[in-house]
């Protein structure tokens, strides 16, 4: 039998964007109406969508070689397993996210030790817990299904709730009082399956192809045709993401030039080239960047 590397993709709000970023690695990840097995054109893996909520414990038992989940999920099922890369992607920004205390614009609650005896809902309640702990404070913490913004001040004194940008919960008017952790999304591995030598092999070239692509983005490749009398002028305005490569051309005055740089800044500095005395400029997409 075949080698197949067993892969977790994170159900949900993470979804789309892994799929997103599969493809820009060079993936095709396709999810099939109703069915838990998205199909990627890769032999050799098997997918199976689960909640990132879930993955940390599915990986850690060995139903799953490896999968992607927030690093949150590992703590808060105090998962064993091996993180073997951070992916800092998310479905609103490259920012992580946040878990907050939250509570409503007129409750005393200033700090942690306010919470004394009071009423938590969250869905990370172990994490919450912990925390709690760490602050010699005792509050009983229910675990919440969903909707937690709207349970206070009736249904709940306060609540742990995850943001990216702290909208929802302004709109809910509650008001952030501490961070209690930050994460981001991981690429977790079973400890067994990343001492295999096939899998670990695959499991790092899966990785690096993702890393590449995330790298590319907001990138593009710019390369323009410069006479070398000109071309300490053309060097002095381009951000190169290391150095530019400089190549000799037929017409030994002329060089060829070509560089990376974030793509808000191309209708900034392509006239600036141009007046420069570059020519033949040419922008490109990037798919992959490999250190």
């Amino acid at each position: 039998m075949s080698n197949i590397l067993k892969l977790g993709i994170p159900a949900g709000s993470l979804q789309d964007a892994t799929a997103e970023l599969f493809r820009k690695a060079g993936y095709k990840l396709t999810f099939a109406s109703r069915s838990y097995y998205p199909t990627i054109d890769d032999t050799e893996i098997h997918c199976t969508l689960i909640r990132a909520q879930e993955m940390a414990r599915y990986v850690q038992n060995g139903s799953l070689d490896c999968g992607l989940t927030g690093h949150d999920w590992v703590v808060e099922n105090d998962a064993q397993v091996t993180e073997l890369a951070e992916l800092v992607f998310s479905k609103v920004s490259r920012r992580p996210v946040r878990w907050v205390l939250a509570v409503p614009n007129d409750s005393p609650v200033k700090e942690p030790k306010d919470l004394q005896g009071k009423r938590i809902a969250t869905e990370v309640v172990n994490i919450t817990r912990k925390w709690l702990a760490s602050h010699g404070v005792t509050a009983n913490v229910e675990f919440s299904w969903g909707a937690t913004e709207v349970k206070p001040p009736k249904l709940a004194d306060a609540i742990v709730e995850v943001t990216e940008t702290g909208s929802s919960l302004k709109a809910n008017n509650l008001r952030i009082v501490c961070d209690i952790l930050q994460s981001t999304t991981r690429f977790i591995a079973n400890p067994d399956a990343a001492k295999d030598g096939w899998k670990r092999q695959k499991m790092d070239d899966l990785i690096l192809m993702l890393k590449g692509a995330m790298a590319a983005e907001g990138k593009v490749g710019l390369m323009m045709n410069v006479k070398r009398s000109q071309l300490d002028s053309v060097l002095a305005m381009l951000p190169a993401l290391q150095t530019p490569t400089i190549s000799s051309l037929s017409d030994p005055t002329w060089v060829d030039v070509n560089t990376i740089l974030d793509e808000a800044e191309v209708r900034r500095i392509i006239p600036r080239l141009k007046s420069a005395g570059a020519c033949g400029i040419v922008e490109y997409p990037l798919n992959k960047i490999i250190d």
